[in-house]
């Protein structure tokens, strides 16, 4: 996995505070783009797994998303803007909640059909692990479109991913892409997070 020399020594900065992440290259096998891949603000995103003091994470679906396609929390990575930044920027705007850093889950970075494996990194997510410590669960920015939070089990990932892979080819105008598309992207995370929780489990 590619990465520009600055985002790896960032990388290694917060695997030495956090724990060292799974590190996955995934193709993708789309046959268009969609967002947040076509988006030109980020290079990636951050991936909130927030748990909250029952030990169940936080999911959430959009106005707009097929029904059911409940996921982790996302936010994108602006240019220039570090990875721990983004992190806490994100979880606060899109949950309101206080939190503190638990681990470095995973590093997933994605590959459009047909790229050579190890070339310069196109999308990247990064996965952490937040413990909610206070505030209440409301999102702060209502361009977000969050329709509703839900709690799962973090046994329940798995089948989150399946519900997500298993989407439908509609196009939509509002990722300018295909649902099944979108879907296989965002099932990616879900497992990896899955495994790296696991591990930890062990």
């Amino acid at each position: 996995m590619k990465l520009k020399p600055s985002e790896e020594d960032e990388i290694e900065q917060l695997a030495a505070r956090y724990g060292q992440p799974l590190r996955w290259e995934v193709e993708l096998e789309n046959d268009g783009i969609f967002d947040p891949l076509g988006k030109s603000d980020r290079y990636g995103e951050v991936c909130m797994v927030v748990q909250r003091p029952n030990g169940r994470l936080i999911t959430a679906i959009k106005t707009f998303y097929p029904r059911g396609a409940y996921r982790l929390l996302t936010g994108g990575i602006h240019h220039g803007e570090k990875i721990l930044a983004a992190l806490l920027r994100e979880t606060e705007e899109e949950t309101g909640l206080q939190v503190e850093v638990g681990q470095f889950l995973a590093v997933v970075r994605y590959r459009l059909p047909g790229a050579k494996a190890g070339t310069s990194a196109g999308f990247v997510s990064f996965a952490f692990l937040l413990r909610e410590i206070g505030g209440t669960l409301q999102c702060q920015d209502a361009g977000e479109r969050l329709e509703e939070f839900r709690e799962i089990e973090v046994a329940a990932l798995p089948a989150l991913a399946r519900h997500l892979d298993g989407l439908a080819a509609d196009p939509s105008s509002e990722i300018h892409g295909k649902w099944r598309d979108w879907g296989h992207f965002r099932a990616v995370i879900h497992r990896a997070v899955y495994e790296a929780l696991m591990g930890a489990a062990r």
